[in-house]
């Protein structure tokens, strides 16, 4: 890459690798990776990146369910979310970071380091309620009927023993003015009064620290041999891990000089947005520029997905629902998530609303107007050969990481050019007055390619097989989007 390139910086969140990958987890690499795509056509040296959080109790308590070592179970584990990325149509240039990767262990170590030989990091001992499904402590207030409302199939533990504490108390007036100097840090606003509410209430120092003869899986403090880090305190250094740090140079330069970006749930809300940014501020390190908060995907209701309730969907099941009527499976994955979720707020989805959206927007809408323009294309404009330049394109929705908004805008077009199509009738104007036939008819064509080079960061496949159809002017080998059975 070219030195004066602008450096971009975007990872998602690092799941837990102690179940399958979900349709939230694919929401998340979908959505990143169209920003990823986005910043690569406008010709931002782009660095990608993702990986898996293998470290903390439930891990432990995956693995002696299953009778192996953690090592075994995060290994077999870890495979399948890195296997799910071309499935759902990942960039292939994107970076995987395991926390028990090496280089990772050695920058945690680092962190913690730095945070304690600055002074932010203590030991004592103290009494908490505990969520193993969050990995985080819980006040009574954050409880319902003594649960936690996120995992309420888990009993609240009770934790009495001596850990390390991060001083997060001595971050409260850092973090304010943090915010109050870069007013788009959190994206959406409403998840930005919700952390400042929650700063401005005060801080509590966090134990980031378990002792080894409770819980022996994760990275060993540094000089103390009877203590492993804390799970989100060893999971949140990976952002700078997989850049090579703590070696200040090569690719740490796409977060020191960079725009850092971090997409994640609204469940990680606190920990991304306050006690990562502590935890730099701590190491001297800079803060990151925005961080994305995406909502959960629920039931139509709004309820819950639940394998109790019989009403989860996972991506595999989607891309088999699909890949005999298409040769995109993994479009049709992308495109629902894209255009029928909410970007930053809940939004309910089904097997049931997925097909419904297949028929009106990918076979009805995107499908049939490939069909039809390429077809009068075809058979007017004998022996033509296109030879367009893809277009680079500002969308208004990804400059905000809108992805529901930026998506939207381009199906617009495809209603847009449909209602031109109904209104000149080229098919009825190439029979009685044959060159303005063949005009309107160029001019479908053109911005069919214009509405497929839009596509290209949404439906990459869909995208590459309309411009080739175009530039070849050729009808598709079969219909893009078949009709469901």
């Amino acid at each position: 890459m070219s030195p004066s390139q602008k450096k971009f910086y975007l990872t998602t969140t690092l799941p837990y690798v102690n179940a399958e990958p979900h349709l939230g987890h694919a929401l998340e690499f979908v959505r990143a990776d169209v920003i990823a795509r986005y910043k690569m056509l406008l010709g931002f040296d782009t660095y990608f990146n993702t990986g898996t959080d293998e470290h903390g109790t439930k891990i432990q308590e995956g693995a002696e369910k299953e009778g192996i070592p953690p090592k075994e179970y995060v290994d077999k584990n870890a495979s399948r979310f890195r296997e799910l990325f071309p499935k759902l149509g990942i960039t292939d240039t994107i970076h995987h970071i395991r926390t028990t990767d090496e280089k990772h262990i050695v920058a945690a170590q680092e962190m913690w380091k730095r945070c304690f030989d600055n002074g932010y990091i203590y030991k004592k001992t103290y009494q908490t309620k505990y969520c193993v499904g969050c990995e985080l402590n819980k006040t009574d207030s954050e409880l319902e009927n003594g649960k936690c409302p996120l995992h309420p199939s888990r009993e609240i533990e009770l934790i009495d023993e001596e850990n390390y504490f991060f001083k997060f108390s001595a971050f409260q007036k850092p973090l304010i003015d943090f915010y109050n100097a870069n007013p788009d840090f959190v994206i959406p606003d409403f998840r930005f009064n919700e952390i400042k509410s929650f700063v401005e209430h005060g801080l509590e120092d966090f134990s980031i620290s378990r002792l080894k003869s409770k819980m022996s899986w994760g990275v060993p403090v540094p000089n103390d041999d009877e203590h492993v880090m804390y799970v989100w305190f060893d999971a949140l250094t990976s952002y700078i891990s997989t850049l090579g740090w703590p070696k200040e140079d090569g690719d740490f330069e796409y977060w020191k000089e960079g725009t850092p970006v971090q997409y994640c749930g609204k469940d990680n809300l606190r920990q991304q947005s306050a006690m990562w940014q502590a935890m730099l501020m701590a190491s001297g390190l800079p803060n990151t520029k925005h961080i994305i908060i995406d909502g959960f995907i629920t039931a139509p209701d709004g309820s819950k997905m639940s394998k109790s309730s019989g009403n989860v969907i996972s991506p595999i099941d989607i891309l088999e629902t699909f890949k005999d009527v298409t040769d995109f499976p993994e479009d049709v994955l992308r495109f629902v998530l894209l255009h029928d979720i909410s970007s930053f707020e809940d939004g309910g989805m089904s097997l049931e609303t997925i097909k419904a959206s297949y028929t009106a927007h990918l076979q009805n809408g995107i499908g049939n107007i490939t069909n039809r323009i390429m077809k009068l294309s075809v058979n007017n404009l004998e022996d033509v050969k296109f030879n367009l330049e893809e277009v680079n394109f500002k969308n208004k929705g990804l400059e905000v990481f809108d992805s529901m908004k930026a998506i939207h805008a381009v199906m617009k077009e495809v209603q847009d050019l449909d209602q031109h199509i109904q209104k000149t009738e080229p098919f009825k104007v190439i029979k009685v007055d044959i060159e303005t036939g063949k005009v309107l008819i160029r001019e479908n064509v053109e911005q069919l390619f214009i509405i497929a080079s839009h596509l290209k960061v949404f439906l990459p496949r869909t995208s590459e097989k309309i411009i080739e159809c175009i530039k070849e002017n050729k009808m598709p080998e079969k219909a893009l989007f078949n009709r469901l059975p």
